[in-house]
């Protein structure tokens, strides 16, 4: 019957930092979301993996982008051929023919309307027939397996690339959020910002990640501590190569500033908390999902101040992807949690 199939369902994380599709349970899409044209034409030359690696590498002709700033759509044409690229790596049950897209796209829970809408169009013009949206945070929740419409508080705290989401979901709704555009590549900007004024070094946004991922921490004192990292980059004084250890608790410092805010905005949300759904979250703990919430001690970190239990999800970086694609298989039930 697969001949015949003229339908195919997609789930989309468009995220900052990655982009994740999938279809029939599978994820078939993982990538960065980064987008290569040319400059003169504006001819996409590659999409995701292939693109970030030309990232900061490019000659004249070739302009490399990220389409996603801050969780919403910076740039709408490189966004509609970046979705268009990544739903052509999908593989098709169907050779004869092109099917129409039926589609759930994850997007931050502070988006307004105008953001929303242009998330939306560039879904439709990448293709899209029916395209609906589902907020990250209820994704979120749904992708670790949680139960949204029970009459009790759920509390997620999902740290993207461009944003973090807080919310607290009871009866099938969010109770109360929070949306900040500081995650992932504000730690990344922090880390950057360091290295200049502490080392006198210039690196690009590549080698920052790679600092983050090697020895990112939220406290001076871990007990799996990581060994330095060893970082090469030129003086930005003298254009001379530097080679400088930098340890955790380095990163941790230049990252304070950051993690305090996301600290802060947790309190806003928990602030507006109704009583009872307040004693839920204590009992329960609070969820972490999202790229972020793998960066060392950053659970501990926030248990410590909050005085409540912060439990990193099982595969934090596919959950919401997980749930948007539960959202997909349950469009019928699920219209509540849709837009």
């Amino acid at each position: 019957m697969g001949f015949f199939s003229l339908t195919q369902e997609i789930a989309i994380d468009l995220g900052t930092a990655n982009t994740i599709i999938i279809s029939d349970d599978k994820v078939v899409v993982d990538e960065p979301s980064y987008v290569a044209l040319d400059r003169r034409t504006d001819k996409l030359i590659a999409i995701g993996k292939k693109a970030q690696m030309m990232w900061g590498k490019e000659p004249e002709r070739i302009r490399t982008m990220r389409p996603l700033r801050d969780g919403v759509i910076a740039d709408f044409y490189a966004a509609e051929q970046m979705i268009r690229g990544m739903i052509e790596k999908i593989p098709s049950k169907s050779h004869l023919f092109k099917p129409s897209l039926k589609m759930v796209v994850c997007i931050p829970s502070g988006s307004t309307e105008v953001e929303i809408r242009a998330v939306r169009d560039s879904s439709e013009h990448a293709g899209g027939r029916d395209v609906y949206m589902i907020f990250e945070p209820m994704a979120a929740a749904l992708g670790i397996g949680l139960d949204v419409e029970a009459p009790e508080g759920i509390m997620i705290v999902d740290i993207g690339g461009g944003t973090t989401e807080i919310a607290v979901i009871s009866l099938g709704g969010i109770v109360a959020n929070k949306s900040i555009k500081i995650a992932g590549d504000d730690f990344t900007d922090d880390i950057v910002q360091y290295m200049s004024r502490q080392h006198n070094m210039r690196i690009g946004e590549a080698t920052a990640e790679k600092i983050k991922i090697e020895v990112g921490s939220a406290l001076t004192d871990l007990e799996d501590a990581p060994e330095d990292y060893i970082v090469y980059g030129a003086n930005k004084m003298t254009a001379l190569p530097m080679e400088v250890p930098v340890s955790y608790q380095e990163v941790a410092h230049a990252l304070e500033k950051s993690i305090a805010k996301i600290e802060v905005a947790v309190l806003s949300a928990l602030e507006q908390t109704p009583p009872e759904l307040y004693a839920d979250l204590a009992r329960k703990g609070i969820y972490m999902t999202g790229g972020g919430a793998l960066l060392r001690g950053l659970a501990k970190r926030l248990t410590d101040k909050i005085q409540i239990p912060f439990i990193v999800a099982e595969d934090p970086l596919h959950a919401v992807a997980r749930g948007t694609g539960i959202a997909l298989k349950n469009v019928e039930n699920f219209q509540f949690l849709l837009r």
